[in-house]
């Protein structure tokens, strides 16, 4: 469906240990997610208190927020992904509709 002019999608947005970045981005392709982006030095309070943004002591310690756009039918294998992995691992995910205005940008087919 088109509104305005724009297609809708969804959004995930995932905050993880940096040392599980590389988890999240394969999956994330695996998927056939055609790009993301990823914010490192995220801070914040949760479940285990206050996260400082800041890198302790390299680019591997500290959380990163990855975050995706992706058409709706790529949503399912990605979600099921992340709920797997947040099995043993900490973090969290937001998923969201979003509206884009050029699709072709978020759509690759998975490797066969």
């Amino acid at each position: 469906m088109k509104t305005l002019g724009l297609t809708r999608m969804i959004k995930v947005e995932v905050v993880v240990r940096a040392n599980d970045v590389d988890v999240v981005r394969e999956l994330l392709r695996t998927a056939g997610v055609s790009g993301w982006t990823s914010l490192t030095g995220v801070s914040g309070f949760g479940h285990h208190g206050n996260h400082e943004g800041r890198l302790l002591f390299n680019e591997r310690s500290g959380l990163v927020m990855v975050i995706a756009v992706l058409p709706e039918q790529h949503g399912e294998p990605v979600i099921a992904g992340l709920r797997q992995m947040f099995g043993d691992r900490p973090g969290v995910m937001f998923i969201s509709e979003t509206w884009v205005s050029r699709p072709e940008y978020f759509t690759r087919q998975p490797p066969q």
